[in-house]
């Protein structure tokens, strides 16, 4: 892999900074975009190498995708691993190297960082490691542990981010390093099982069981044109709900493709739009109750789409319909006083428990909710909300034809 040398060139050194800076924002997910500010010339042609156009500015940007491609075009691998190679520990030749790699660490120091490096020593750990020709292992947990605590980070996602290698975490000796060092950390008791293992990576922010984490989608489709991508449209143009996974998501990323997303809170509210309108439906996304990470994924992709947001007439309903105006900038649907007080006529008593919050986009819900004290399901509006997702489907294709 010599060739990777032409990457610790000082034409590559700041766009590749700025690449590690990104990554650590995103949690190692490869989006967005970065900027030099006044390249040099050597710097400019990095830029139109990658994106493939004439970079004549002063602050040329680079989206993180067309890097990541030029690396898999150009060498055979992505930027994670890219990363990886170029920052990765050499192979100590003793226990002093080894630990001096651990050390590089940002937690070396604190103490329970320093306690894990004892027992590792004190048990032969590192001198067994190094023996065997592993001592590298050592300043791979390191990485990894530089990059903690995550939020939502997927397990294979967090150790391609470190190691290069989304395999690197599963079921292997760096794990078995890595969770020792967090259980130090968290203070908590040795990990008895799987279990006990997904609870100390859940409290460190990874996602131990990336196919646990699920979205549930109809007439959704994608922009890109992979496997997974295939089955959203598939699935679409049947009006079929489809349950889409984490782990699918990291392994072939889509970009949703709509100008309006609408979002439930009921799975019974999407089974009723896949009854009643199927493949007519504008896309509508089911949290079923709990914004998982693959949902936020998911949504978190939808740029330049209007995410039309509800959830039950309940306190938090409210709260989770506030938060996603703010994370997503989405539009409360049907989330008014109005649809409040026409829910009512419909529903059945249903007494409105918990503690009071407020409805930033309408003053006098929150009011009218504490007068009446009653929740309202969001299935006791369902004609209203299965003709707006017929109307937004109708309004799509006009806008198509035209």
């Amino acid at each position: 892999m010599a060739e990777f040398d032409e990457l610790r060139g000082e034409e590559w050194r700041r766009l590749l900074a700025a690449a590690r800076r990104r990554l650590d924002r995103t949690g190692g997910e490869v989006t967005g975009s970065i900027a030099l500010a006044y390249p040099s010339g050597e710097e400019l042609r990095v830029v139109e190498r990658i994106t493939g156009r004439d970079a004549a500015s002063n602050r040329p940007a680079v989206t993180l995708v067309a890097l990541d491609g030029m690396l898999r075009e150009a060498y055979g691998v992505g930027l994670c691993k890219a990363l990886a190679w170029l920052d990765r520990p050499g192979r100590p030749s003793d226990m002093r190297e080894a630990l001096e790699a651990a050390m590089r660490c940002r937690y070396a120091g604190e103490g329970w960082f320093t306690g894990w490096l004892g027992e590792l020593s004190r048990d032969g750990t590192v001198m067994r490691l190094v023996r065997s020709g592993d001592g590298d292992l050592l300043g791979w947990a390191a990485a990894v542990l530089d990059r903690l605590p995550a939020k939502d980070v997927p397990l294979p996602v967090l150790a391609e981010w470190a190691t290069g290698d989304a395999t690197a975490l599963s079921g292997k000796p760096l794990a078995g390093l890595v969770m020792r060092a967090l259980v130090l950390w968290q203070g908590a008791p040795p990990p008895v099982g799987r279990q006990d293992e997904r609870r100390v990576w859940s409290d460190a922010g990874v996602l131990a069981d990336d196919l646990s984490s699920q979205v549930l989608v109809l007439a959704l489709r994608a922009r890109e044109e992979n496997i997974v991508a295939g089955w959203l449209d598939g699935a679409a143009s049947a009006g079929i709900p489809f349950r889409l996974t984490l782990q699918q998501l990291v392994a072939a990323p889509v970009t949703p493709r709509a100008d309006e997303i609408f979002v439930c809170e009921s799975p019974a509210v999407l089974r009723a739009a896949a009854a009643e309108l199927g493949a007519g439906s504008a896309p509508l996304v089911c949290t079923e109750g709990h914004l998982s990470a693959a949902c936020d994924r998911l949504l978190g992709a939808a740029t330049g789409a209007r995410i039309r947001w509800r959830n039950d007439f309940d306190w938090p309903g409210l709260r989770t319909t506030a938060a996603a105006t703010e994370r997503y900038g989405a539009v409360p649907w049907r989330m008014s006083t109005e649809d409040y007080l026409e829910a009512l006529e419909t529903g059945t008593d249903d007494p409105l428990e918990g503690t009071r919050t407020a409805a930033p986009w309408d003053a006098r819900l929150t009011t009218t909710m504490a007068r009446e004290h009653r929740a309202a399901r969001e299935e006791w509006l369902l004609p209203t909300l299965l003709a707006d997702l017929h109307r937004g489907a109708t309004d799509a294709a006009d806008a198509a034809e035209r």
